[in-house]
């Protein structure tokens, strides 16, 4: 078993990365493999709603001069997904956004099914906002959302900083715990199988 931690951070050392530092540690202690995968500082494309990559199935982005087509194999080849971010304005880092957008757009099975959580680190405030919207995704993709003893969220300003918020590394832990309970769960044997998926019917308001 294995879990994706992402850093959506342009810092590849930040608090972001101390945070997802410590589940991997936690996770590593449940007997769980973990990766984590830092986005980088390369310029990155918005979603422009082309379509494409829907029409030719290829289960990725057109667009290939970027990392968004390598998260998306990263999220697919993983059993579980942590996405990390700092917070900007009381959003996710805009770059995380642009390419996860397309990601999950582009190849909806990478991650669909599979327990999955945010988390987000700010210095003061809007890191709750942050978070709510990292998990939406995961909600409209059949994801099991692994919560903690809180939402998954740590205070820091300089790098590193986050490692002295107490609570902070303790939900970081404990989420980690929690995902690990959940996969070697999944994976039992005489484990119940997911429930069978209706037709969807969208259902437009503008008719």
């Amino acid at each position: 078993m294995k879990v994706l931690l992402v850093n959506g951070s342009p810092h590849e050392r930040g608090n972001t990365a101390t945070a997802l530092a410590e589940i991997a540690k936690a996770l590593e202690t449940e007997g769980v493999g973990s990766e984590i995968f830092w986005l980088g500082t390369k310029p990155v494309r918005g979603c422009i709603g082309c379509g494409a990559c829907r029409a030719k199935g290829a289960g990725k982005c057109v667009f290939g001069d970027d990392v968004c087509n390598e998260l998306s194999g990263r999220l697919a080849g993983a059993d579980g997904v942590v996405i990390g971010t700092p917070t900007y304005y009381g959003q996710p880092a805009g770059q995380l956004l642009a390419v996860l957008q397309r990601a999950l757009f582009s190849n909806p099975a990478c991650v669909a099914g599979k327990p999955a959580a945010g988390v987000a680190i700010c210095r003061r405030g809007g890191a709750s906002a942050a978070f709510q919207c990292l998990n939406m995704p995961f909600q409209m993709l059949n994801c099991l959302v692994v919560g903690s003893q809180y939402w998954n969220i740590a205070y820091g300003r300089t790098p590193g900083e986050a490692a002295r918020d107490d609570e902070g590394m303790q939900t970081m832990r404990t989420l980690a715990r929690n995902m690990a309970w959940l996969l070697k769960n999944i994976r039992r044997d005489g484990a119940l199988p997911r429930p069978a998926a209706e037709e969807w019917r969208p259902t437009h308001f503008i008719r």
